[in-house]
């Protein structure tokens, strides 16, 4: 999966349209874009969808509310039984938080007559000062884990600054700091690194170049906030004919070279096994982009 778009769920407008965006998965949302008043209609909204989703559609998740509040257990037990294909946890300070939605998931799933583990887990894991020192813990939390993320905005209110971007509209040192801890975190947990969202939907041009930005850096995918953006992740995201080529030329000369040898040449550059190491996960992943 490539393209995440975030769809609030007490908007009947935008469900609609959901299923028509393009995006590999889209994320219900029961938490912040859902004033308090609308949390209920919001859950019932979600309900519905997942029960009339289309199994060719993109994929259903679902953003529960925070663990410090008392909501996210009602949110669960509303969508559970019809099978989301995960839930999103936002405001996770460590490993431990996805072990206690895993156990309650486990219990409600048992309930629903499905199997354990059917419905899988991902994060929002730097929205607090705490979060940041933890971002090693999500390794082996729970085999539901899939993917990794981080978030700017709550953990700019976390830290009270007054913004987290400076002058020229890039983030500053903490939010770069959280972004960086994410990708580590992601890729030593063996889940997806998921680059977060970019507020300005009309910034099409600045979208584009963090997209990139993420995906230079080893993202494998995004969340959108807008239809606009999803085409834009996809296109970035799903690896080039040409990068394809390079790939599979690179895995091709150290098979000609052998299993005993460790560096080859490839039109004029030395390539070692990290090379064929990245080859092999590109070609993997274009596989997977042109499945989903």
């Amino acid at each position: 999966m490539r393209s995440f778009l975030f769809i609030p769920a007490d908007s009947e407008k935008k469900l609609a349209k959901a299923a028509a965006t393009g995006a590999d998965a889209i994320i219900l949302d029961l938490e912040d874009s859902v004033a308090l008043p609308n949390k209920q209609a919001a859950r019932a909204n979600a309900r519905d969808y997942l029960k009339s989703a289309s199994a060719s559609g993109p994929r259903v998740c679902v953003r529960m509310n925070a663990l410090d509040t008392p909501l996210w257990k009602d949110d669960l037990a509303a969508v559970v039984p019809h099978r989301p294909h995960a839930i999103l946890i936002p405001k996770t300070i460590s490993g431990d938080c996805v072990k206690k939605v895993a156990d309650a998931l486990t219990d409600l799933e048992a309930e629903a007559g499905l199997r354990t583990d059917t419905i899988k887990l991902f994060c929002v894991a730097t929205e607090t000062a705490a979060s940041l020192f933890n971002l090693g813990t999500y390794a082996g939390a729970s085999p539901r884990l899939f993917a990794l993320t981080w978030g700017a905005e709550d953990l700019a209110t976390a830290l009270g600054a007054r913004s987290n971007k400076d002058e020229t509209g890039a983030y500053t040192e903490p939010y770069r700091l959280a972004r960086t801890l994410t990708l580590a975190g992601a890729v030593a947990a063996g889940v997806i690194p998921l680059d977060g969202v970019y507020k300005d939907f009309r910034d099409e041009a600045g979208f584009e170049v963090e997209a990139r930005a993420a995906m230079r850096d080893g993202f494998t995918a995004k969340m959108a906030i807008h239809p606009a953006q999803v085409p834009i992740i996809n296109r970035i995201f799903t690896p080039s004919e040409e990068d394809i080529a390079h790939a599979r030329a690179v895995v091709e000369a150290f098979a000609r070279a052998g299993e005993d040898v460790g560096v080859v040449a490839l039109d004029g550059v030395m390539l070692d096994i990290p090379h064929l190491k990245q080859a092999q996960a590109l070609i993997a992943r274009a596989e997977t982009s042109r499945s989903v």
